[in-house]
């Protein structure tokens, strides 16, 4: 499929994780593809991945915001993932479980207005259900490039104009102590519990900025330990 967009001449852009990813880059790498990275660009996970890093130096991009030297951790790759579903008109899930950080970068893409994109699998493998789940819930169903091209073409038809009326306000820098995000994860642990609570109330319980707090979400969402609800509310799961 990568290789197939790479010919209509649509750039991929992805994680230069272990599975898709990897094979993701590895179709497109002659067409354009872009590999987000969750550490500093020195640094590439995983490790055997190195050759295909360099392939995609020489003849792709490479992006991270995260400063050279960085090791990447758990908490850099949802912020990765963000990265990832904003500079792409559609985010494509292929393959993902339940509990599978795709599923996130696919919220992330739905929030940000992107496309969301699918390939529905067997209803008795578990790499199908996150896929088959995203389908329900409205992403476009996918068996081929030529499903993401007929919509990526009509965004692409659109007239792109930029909002002037607005001054630009640049967001704050995203690099966030690890000391301070410890002490985060200690406060939003202690506020939760089997009870739904809403996420703005958490943020005044724990006295912590919205982005932080989300960024805590985020890693126990990825970990398994997290349950959202309707209503901008979240629990914490029992560990099994």
């Amino acid at each position: 499929m990568a290789a197939e967009l790479g010919r209509d001449n649509l750039v991929v852009v992805s994680g230069l994780a272990r599975g898709i990813d990897t094979a993701a880059h590895e179709g497109s790498l002659s067409s354009g593809t872009v590999a987000v990275m969750a550490g500093g660009l020195d640094v590439v996970y995983p490790p055997e991945n190195q050759r295909l890093f360099d392939d995609i130096v020489a003849m792709g991009c490479a992006v991270s915001e995260m400063p050279p030297g960085t090791q990447p951790q758990a908490s850099h790759f949802p912020r990765r993932n963000r990265i990832v579903s904003g500079m792409a008109l559609g985010v494509v899930v292929v393959e993902a479980n339940l509990k599978s950080g795709s599923l996130i970068t696919a919220r992330m893409a739905a929030d940000q207005g992107r496309e969301v994109f699918a390939v529905p699998g067997h209803p008795m493998d578990p790499r199908a259900q996150g896929p088959n789940d995203l389908i329900r819930h409205g992403a476009t169903l996918t068996e081929s490039a030529a499903d993401v091209t007929r919509v990526a073409f009509d965004l692409l038809r659109r007239p792109l104009a930029e909002d002037r009326s607005n001054a630009f306000t640049p967001a704050p820098g995203a690099g966030v102590d690890e000391d301070c995000l410890a002490r985060a994860r200690a406060l939003v642990l202690e506020s939760l519990g089997p009870m739904p609570v809403a996420v703005d109330l958490l943020i005044r319980e724990c006295q912590l900025s919205a982005s932080v707090v989300s960024m805590v979400l985020l890693e126990l969402e990825l970990a398994g330990r997290l349950e959202r609800h309707p209503g901008q509310q979240v629990a914490l799961l029992a560990a099994g």
